[in-house]
């Protein structure tokens, strides 16, 4: 059967529409992506960098094509050649639209990166005040701890900026249950790193939090 895809991804000899489909998902040419699966384009084929359309698509924040991948069968919880998956990715850079699109077709909250982190750590460290709240609503594990022996709340408190988001994302966490005495593994607790960087406001949530009473 003759492919028929856009102009705006260009038929090259050699190139499979397998590849094309990633190209495209990246690009943000939905029309394309739609014609390359209805053509027979594997949903899931990767490229070189072990990167699936829907990951591509998930990298650019291209909500159309990941919208079309996901219908198609996409896996969400494919990972690429350092790790990384549509769900975690979605999730570390705050997309999300797409966020929520993978979270209701079967993304893994128990899946961890690299650093052996869940999605949660990285949003909060990044100050992704939506996608904490989401995350947590959906039942990632606040205390999880990475590989740095961290969790999101010391990583919202250690590569935060103490500004507004991360405290807000401070408040989800201890709210959600998080412990706000579980230290480093150096043994340096969020309330000490916090006290030392000047955070002051996260200072005083965690200290709140510590003797009992309700963050304010």
């Amino acid at each position: 059967m003759q492919q028929t895809i856009d102009a705006s991804i260009p038929r090259r000899p050699g190139v499979s529409k397998d590849a094309l489909l990633v190209e495209a998902a990246e690009s943000g040419h939905a029309h394309t992506v739609e014609r390359l699966l209805r053509d027979g384009a594997d949903v899931d084929h990767r490229d070189p960098r072990g990167r699936t359309a829907l990951l591509a698509a998930t990298h650019a924040n291209r909500v159309a094509s990941a919208r079309l991948l996901v219908a198609a069968g996409a896996d969400v919880n494919a990972k690429d050649a350092i790790g990384d998956s549509p769900y975690l990715y979605a999730g570390a850079r705050g997309h999300l639209e797409i966020l929520e699109l993978l979270l209701a077709h079967g993304a893994d909250l128990r899946s961890t990166n690299r650093y052996g982190g869940t999605a949660l750590i990285p949003a909060a460290e990044r100050g992704h005040v939506e996608t904490v709240r989401r995350l947590i609503e959906a039942g990632v594990d606040v205390d999880h701890v990475n590989r740095l022996g961290w969790t999101a709340l010391l990583e919202a408190v250690i590569l935060g900026d103490g500004g507004e988001r991360h405290q807000a994302i401070v408040r989800l966490l201890l709210d959600a249950g998080a412990d706000p005495a579980l230290a480093d593994k150096d043994g340096v607790t969020p309330l000490e790193h916090a006290r030392r960087l000047g955070h002051h406001a996260i200072a005083a949530l965690l200290q709140t939090a510590i003797i009992g009473g309700s963050t304010p």
